[in-house]
């Protein structure tokens, strides 16, 4: 069966190593489009992060944001939407999980902050968005797609296990980064909308290209048929999708030259 189809990741994946889109990345991506494959960008980024990077790619591409929490069509249409609990939100914005870490809710059209992190700002220049810094111990907790929070690995070690003591049936706690613990609505994940936009289209998971480099990369590579591993991922995805191909590092546009092999561009 052809490849009519290719989600990836952004950030580790189709980004370099500055997070940003390279030439070679952007020319691949249009190239297929002609031919008639489809894409979606499927990161943990915020929607209106994400729509600049796919302008920069000048491709029509779903937009899967906030780890699955939201999912747009190419005319930014929004076809998937999924919150958090407020009452789980106020909770875990309290200092028993909040202590110690840069804490950052994704709502619709807002991105909030705790306190400003200029790492954040330096990762999102390209398509300037931008935080607003908020005490979000006192927010309501409504219509917070992903909390992210950000600090030490070893500290969100423990964030993580208190998390999933108390609310692991009721969330979706990943990792994107050794330093960003992310949470989401138990069912959300980048896999679950891949598989709503390929429902959508009509379009087999056999038919699917699927590109990643952390853990929660997980349930997008498992929901497509081809799944393809970075050089550069992290040990914990690797060991998870040994059958799954590995390929070369987002640094060197690995992507985008497996791509050009596989369609022989």
């Amino acid at each position: 069966m052809p490849y009519r189809f290719i989600a990836s990741d952004l950030d580790g994946t189709l980004l370099d190593q500055h997070h940003a889109v390279t030439p070679l990345t952007a020319s691949t991506l249009q190239r297929l489009e002609k031919r008639g494959v489809g894409f979606a960008l499927a990161t943990g980024r915020h929607y209106l992060d994400v729509r600049g990077i796919r302008q920069a790619l000048g491709v029509r591409a779903h937009l899967i944001t906030s780890n699955g929490a939201r999912v747009h069509d190419p005319d930014d249409a929004l076809i998937y939407r999924r919150n958090i609990d407020a009452e789980l939100v106020r909770v875990i914005s309290q200092p028993e999980f909040a202590a110690g870490a840069i804490v950052n809710f994704y709502l619709d059209d807002e991105w909030l902050i705790s306190e400003p992190c200029q790492e954040l700002l330096d990762m999102h220049k390209d398509s300037g968005t931008a935080y607003r810094v908020c005490d979000l111990a006192r927010h309501d907790g409504a219509g917070v797609g992903k909390v992210l929070y950000i600090a030490p690995h070893e500290h969100l070690l423990g964030v993580e296990r208190r998390l999933r003591e108390r609310f692991g049936d009721r969330l979706y706690i990943t990792f994107s980064l050794e330093h960003c613990l992310e949470v989401m609505a138990a069912g959300v994940s980048k896999g679950r909308a891949l598989e709503l936009v390929l429902e959508r289209l009509g379009i087999p998971a056999e038919a699917c290209l699927a590109f990643g480099d952390g853990q929660n990369d997980i349930e997008l590579l498992r929901a497509a048929g081809h799944p393809r591993v970075m050089g550069n991922a992290h040990s914990r995805l690797s060991d998870m999708l040994p059958q799954a191909r590995r390929i070369g590092s987002h640094a060197e546009s690995g992507v985008a030259l497996h791509l050009r092999e596989l369609f022989t561009l």
